[in-house]
């Protein structure tokens, strides 16, 4: 629960401060009665008084002063509501290092696992498109609808060389330009999500791989398309080549300047659990709204009910309402 005007809660303030005072005003009460009256006088002559009873209606009238408090700060909660429209497109490395073993069974294979999971697990208003980039970028999935032609080309994905990271960013970019406007002339909202496990190794318009990659992540940001990145893979991972073994660390630095010249954010995973996580945690962001709700009225409903079993208790214990 959230509130729309929290500073209101202050109030509470007021609430304690009458029951502090009923409390004090009671303490009194009792010693005067003990200092100038014979109790056992008392006790055969005024009628018989209430104990724990008569304080039940000022326990109701406070919690209703409480409930009132509440309802001056506008209570509120939230819900996620599947989005009706919007493009996903998913780019994943397929260069040589992700045939690491540093992630069980490898790294290209828990990929295709969390990624196929992260796509059927899409709300049904939103396109998903695919892009895999190893040597060069290539769009393999135009954004669709389709889930089952996303992840049985996620399933097939092939190992390459290098990585064209920059042009990924680049192919998706285009790929979510292709789409036409909807009804109101407005094109739907869109997001990248850029799985890779290292740094970028291929340019792209005469830039240097590492300042292609931003510079294609910074257009995609000004095109107002996000570009969330996941940096797959732990810092020994080791790759085969001619009988010679080759490290190849994650890279989660360069990973996270990608994502921050694209307004995105970045995350990290080292094994296919924490990527499935990432990818859930991504999916209920960008494939959700979160919607708030005003629940005033349950509080108001709240105080009218404490106030009627105030002035029960009253009349049932006290023979009067307060």
């Amino acid at each position: 629960m959230t509130f729309q005007e929290p500073a209101r809660l202050v109030l509470f303030i007021v609430v304690a401060a009458v029951a502090v005072a009923y409390i004090a005003i009671q303490f009194a009460r009792t010693k005067y009665t003990l200092r100038f009256t014979s109790v056992d006088l008392l006790k055969s002559v005024a009628p018989r008084w209430p104990g724990w009873q008569r304080h039940v209606s000022a326990a109701f009238m406070l919690l209703a002063l409480g409930a009132m408090v509440v309802t001056l700060a506008r209570p509120a909660r939230t819900s996620r509501v599947p989005k009706q429209t919007g493009t996903i497109l998913l780019a994943i490395d397929t260069s040589g290092s992700m045939s690491a073993t540093d992630v069980a069974p490898t790294r290209l294979v828990a990929a295709e696992t969390a990624a196929n999971n992260f796509v059927t697990g899409m709300p049904k208003g939103l396109k998903v498109g695919l892009v895999q980039f190893d040597n060069t970028a290539r769009l393999l999935v135009a954004p669709t609808d389709d889930r089952s032609m996303v992840t049985s080309a996620i399933s097939s994905l092939t190992l390459g060389g290098g990585t064209a990271t920059g042009s990924a960013i680049t192919q998706s970019l285009a790929a979510i330009n292709a789409l036409p406007p909807d009804a109101q002339g407005k094109k739907p909202a869109a997001a990248i999500v850029l799985m890779s496990d290292g740094s970028p190794t291929i340019g792209e318009n005469g830039l240097d791989p590492i300042a292609a990659a931003s510079a294609a992540s910074s257009n995609a940001h000004k095109a107002g398309v996000p570009v969330d990145t996941i940096a797959f893979g732990t810092d020994h991972g080791v790759v085969t080549l001619g009988g010679q073994e080759i490290p190849v660390p994650a890279d989660p630095g360069e990973m996270s300047q990608i994502a921050s010249a694209g307004g995105g954010k970045s995350f990290t995973a080292t094994s296919g659990s924490e990527l499935n996580s990432i990818y859930t945690h991504i999916r209920n962001t960008v494939g959700y709204n979160t919607v708030k709700h005003d629940i005033t009225g349950w509080f108001v409903g709240l105080a009218f009910l404490l106030a009627l079993a105030m002035s029960a208790a009253g009349l049932f214990w006290m023979q009067r309402i307060l």
